[in-house]
């Protein structure tokens, strides 16, 4: 009975672990909502402001946004998405994984979009968790990853050729951003199978 309980209580340890990485990442984007428009101003991914050496909006115009109505959006999707692709990896994995995608949002803003002048938000990065979490369940061979990754490679298709969903910017409160969503999967992708190749290449040694 004791043991069991200890398997018990282990578990839910590891579920807050598991949770805490979005959980203080949303926490964190609330805080900052709070400063208004100032902190806005402050931390957004701003082209001029990075580079005259202002290197801290690389992360933190990540965590900034338009508004309330688009951090809600965007809080309820890192959850939705966590959710969906979690077990994938481990806390730390998706820690690195985490990084990766907003590095290489960031690289393709400042060498690809040297007109994009500012950004706020976590849409990119999440669009980059749900596609390494993607290529962690097709790994596995999971029906419902194959499912997810076509519901994702057709709205990056829709949004590069079309532009963002019909109703997002009404909801988001001002312009959608498409191509952080893109450069957001693209990272998410390639450091997710990094890992997957790395992992499997563990199991065989």
């Amino acid at each position: 009975m004791g043991l069991n309980q200890g398997d018990v209580d282990h578990r839910r340890i590891s579920r807050f672990l598991a949770w805490s990485l979005p959980g203080a990442v949303v926490a964190v984007a609330a805080l900052l909502e709070l400063t208004g428009d100032w902190g806005r101003e402050l931390l957004r991914y701003d082209r001029a402001a990075i580079a005259a050496g202002e290197l801290w909006r690389l992360v933190s115009g990540h965590l900034v946004h338009l508004g309330w109505p688009h951090f809600a959006l965007n809080g309820i999707g890192l959850m939705l998405v966590y959710y969906l692709v979690a077990a994938g990896f481990s806390g730390k994995q998706w820690l690195l994984i985490a990084v990766t995608v907003i590095a290489g949002i960031d690289l393709g803003f400042w060498y690809l979009q040297p007109q994009l002048m500012w950004y706020v938000g976590l849409s990119g990065l999440l669009h980059g968790l749900l596609a390494a979490g993607v290529v962690s369940g097709i790994r596995k061979r999971q029906v419902e990853a194959w499912i997810i990754a076509s519901f994702l490679v057709t709205k990056l298709a829709y949004e590069q050729l079309l532009g963002p969903l019909p109703g997002s910017e009404g909801t988001a409160g001002g312009a959608v951003v498409v191509v952080a969503h893109l450069y957001g999967a693209i990272s998410g992708a390639l450091i997710g199978t990094g890992l997957c190749f790395r992992k499997a290449s563990q199991v065989a040694i």
